[in-house]
This record gives C-alpha cells, structure tokens and sequence, in this order.
C-alpha cells in the first residue's frame, strides 16, 4: 500500500480532521511521507482542509 493510501485510510477512519503529526501517528508512516501524501491528495482532490494545517477526507 502506498503512503497515500494509508493516509487516504487513516483520514477516513477519523471522525475529525487531523494534523499532519497525528496521521503519521495513526498510521505509521513517516512525517515527511505524510507531508507528500497530503500533497498530492490536495491535489488530486480527494482530502479538505477544513482549518489550516487539519486534514479530512472528503
């Protein structure tokens, strides 16, 4: 599974919006891959930021 997706996941499972620490936390991953993730998923629009530095999926 790619970094993206176990973020994507961690993101869905969560009843709130979390912080980039908090998802790699939760999912085990490293900060610096979280970060990327994000980015790409912002992108590809398929998380929210719904206050700044908090990610939900959409």
């Amino acid at each position: 599974m790619e970094a993206k997706d176990k973020v994507l996941e961690t993101l869905k499972k969560s009843d709130q919006p979390l912080k980039g620490g908090e998802i790699a936390e939760k999912s085990g991953l490293d900060k610096k891959e979280v970060d990327k993730a994000i980015k790409t998923l912002k992108t590809d629009g398929l998380i929210d930021s719904p206050k700044r530095c908090f990610y939900s999926a959409k």
